[in-house]
C-alpha cells in the first residue's frame, strides 16, 4: 500500500477500535466490500460481534453474506423480509424520520430492520465508503475536477441528511449507530489520497481500489473482490416494493406520499 493508503487504513482501524472496544457489536452486513472491511476490524477489536443481513431468501446479499461470513470466521443473523415487513418498515421509517425521497427510504429499509432486531446496542455500518472512494457507477469516466466536485456534493448529502436519518432510526430502537468511514480522520485521510487512486473504469473491479487493497492487507482476498450492489437491490427490497406498488396500483412515490399523510 502507498503511504496515503496506509494512513487511511490506520485511520479506519482507529475509528472502529474507538467505537467497539469492550463492547458487543452488531454489524449491518451485506457481505460486500464495505461492510466486509468493517466486520473484519470489528472482529479484531470488539468483545463480541454478530453480522446481521437483511433480505429475501434468494437475494444477492443473503447469498454473499453467507460466503463472506465464512471467510471472516464470524457468526451471522439472517433477517428474512417479505412484502408485509417492508410495508410496515416504510410506515415506521416515515413516522420516525419524516423522509420524503423514495430512493432514501428504500435504501434505509435494511438498516431499519437491523436496528429493530439486533440484540446489541451498538451497530456499525459501511455507510460513506462509496462517496469517499468513488464507488458509484455515475463517477466512471469523470475528469479529476468533476469527480472531486461530485464526490464532495455526495459526501455532504450523506453527512447532512443520511446520517441524521439513520441516527433517528437507531435511537428509536434504543441503539447507537456508528459510521467508521465517516470519522473525521478517515475523511481527512481519504481526502489526501491521489485522485488517480480513485478514478475507475467501467469494470466494477476497478472501483474503490484503495479499499480492495485494504481488504487484502487484512487477509480477506474474497471480500476484496466483491462487486457493489445498492442495499435496496442487493437485499431484494426493491422487488418487494414493486410488488406492493403493483398490488396497490401506485408508483413508489405515490405510496410514500399516501403513507406520509397517514403517519405525519
Amino acid at each position: 500500500m502507498t503511504g496515503g493508503s496506509e494512513d487511511l487504513r490506520k485511520a479506519l482501524e482507529d475509528a472502529v477500535c474507538d467505537a467497539v472496544t469492550g463492547k458487543d457489536i452488531a454489524v449491518a452486513f451485506s457481505g460486500g466490500l464495505d461492510s466486509g472491511i468493517i466486520a473484519a476490524l470489528v472482529k479484531k477489536h470488539a468483545r463480541e460481534a454478530t453480522l446481521y443481513t437483511v433480505g429475501t431468501r434468494d437475494s444477492h446479499d443473503v447469498k454473499e453474506a453467507e460466503i463472506s461470513a465464512e471467510e471472516l470466521g464470524m457468526s451471522g443473523g439472517y433477517l428474512e423480509i417479505n412484502e408485509d415487513d417492508v410495508l410496515e418498515g416504510i410506515r415506521e421509517i416515515l413516522s420516525i424520520t419524516g423522509m420524503k425521497d423514495p430512493v432514501t427510504v428504500s435504501f434505509e429499509i435494511p438498516l431499519y430492520f437491523v436496528c429493530r432486531y439486533a440484540e446489541e446496542k451498538d451497530i456499525l455500518t459501511g455507510q460513506g465508503a462509496d462517496e469517499l472512494f468513488a464507488g458509484y457507477s455515475k463517477y466512471v469516466g469523470l475528469g479529476e475536477e468533476d469527480l472531486k466536485r461530485m464526490m464532495a456534493e455526495d459526501l455532504k448529502k450523506v453527512l447532512e441528511l443520511t446520517v441524521p436519518y439513520e441516527k433517528k432510526i437507531a435511537e428509536h430502537f434504543g441503539k447507537r449507530i456508528h459510521h467508521p468511514f465517516l470519522d473525521k480522520n478517515v475523511i481527512r485521510a481519504a481526502g489526501e489520497l491521489d485522485i488517480n487512486e480513485l478514478i475507475s473504469s467501467e469494470d466494477p473491479a476497478s472501483r474503490k481500489r484503495v479499499l480492495r487493497e485494504a481488504a487484502k492487507t487484512f487477509g480477506y482476498a474474497g471480500i476484496s473482490s466483491k462487486e457493489k450492489k445498492a442495499a435496496q437491490y442487493g437485499s431484494g427490497v426493491m422487488v418487494l416494493i414493486k410488488r406492493i406498488c403493483r398490488m396497490n396500483g401506485q408508483t413508489f412515490a405515490e405510496l410514500i406520499e399516501f403513507i406520509r399523510r397517514e403517519v405525519l
